[in-house]
């Protein structure tokens, strides 16, 4: 993050996820995701979002994330490019998953591909680092059994 024009390094991934329920917009947090599995993340995220449909979130349930993803996909964008929410240096934007025709060891098939887009702070993190973490994240949605 960027504060004062000082570069904070977080100890702890604290993960907003940019939720749009009925007529308005959440971003619960998933804090220390770095430390939960993927079943534990899943879990609390379904409660969160519970409470957040039901309107009875906290403040400190909504605010403190260090990185947000936003997913329009379930309306049926492709890609998009979402803003970054300061102080954090950077937010994940996902588009919906669409067959694609691809080519696949000389043959032409059809897979499930989705649009990542990141958009991110060059004052804190630069192209390099960016496109590395896209790299990783396009490496484990490929191979998911090493998320688990």
């Amino acid at each position: 993050s960027l504060k004062d024009d000082a570069i904070i390094l977080w100890g702890d991934v604290h993960l907003g996820i940019a939720t749009s329920v009925e007529d308005y917009l959440i971003v619960p947090v998933i804090r220390e995701a770095q430390r939960k599995s993927l079943a534990q993340i899943a879990a609390e995220l379904g409660d969160l979002l519970e409470r957040g449909r039901a309107r009875r979130l906290t403040p400190s349930e909504m605010t403190g994330s260090t990185f947000t993803i936003s997913n329009l996909g379930m309306f049926g964008i492709e890609s998009f490019t979402a803003i970054i929410n300061p102080p954090e240096s950077a937010i994940l934007a996902v588009g919906k998953i669409m067959d694609t025709v691809v080519s696949l060891q000389d043959e032409v098939v059809v897979r499930p591909m989705m649009n990542l887009t990141l958009s991110a702070d060059h004052r804190v993190v630069d192209g390099a680092t960016g496109a590395r973490f896209l790299a990783d994240l396009k490496a484990a949605l490929e191979n998911p059994y090493v998320l688990v």
